[in-house]
């Protein structure tokens, strides 16, 4: 049992992970990032929204990457807009239908959010 609290956890991941890991969180196609430094920015860690698939597997290579509450915002006032909404349907009935993806990998690492 991991004694841990999220806060630690979130402290450690930034300190001993590896740039670019993703960790799986408690809610479903939302995971934590290790951002690695760049050009004079520290390492830090970010949110990423990425849909997942039955099994639990991430269905896009990279997501939405969140790095802020005040990027989140406008994230989410961007995806309120009822013609984002509108445009997805019309881009549904243009482009070709996918198959659902059979992959069974699941990491049990996870972020208790």
């Amino acid at each position: 049992m991991n004694s841990m609290t999220g806060d630690e956890r979130f402290s450690r991941f930034l300190t001993e992970g590896q740039d670019w890991e993703r960790k799986a969180t408690s809610i479903q196609g939302v995971f934590i990032l290790r951002l690695p430094a760049f050009k004079g920015r520290a390492a830090s860690l970010a949110i990423q929204i990425n849909p997942v698939d039955s099994s639990g597997s991430a269905t896009k290579k990279k997501g939405i990457i969140i790095r802020s509450a005040s990027e989140l915002e406008e994230i989410s006032s961007l995806l309120r807009n009822p013609k984002i909404s509108q445009l997805a349907k019309n881009i549904d009935e243009i482009n070709p239908k996918r198959k659902e993806s059979s992959d069974t990998k699941y990491n049990s690492d996870i972020f208790e959010i």
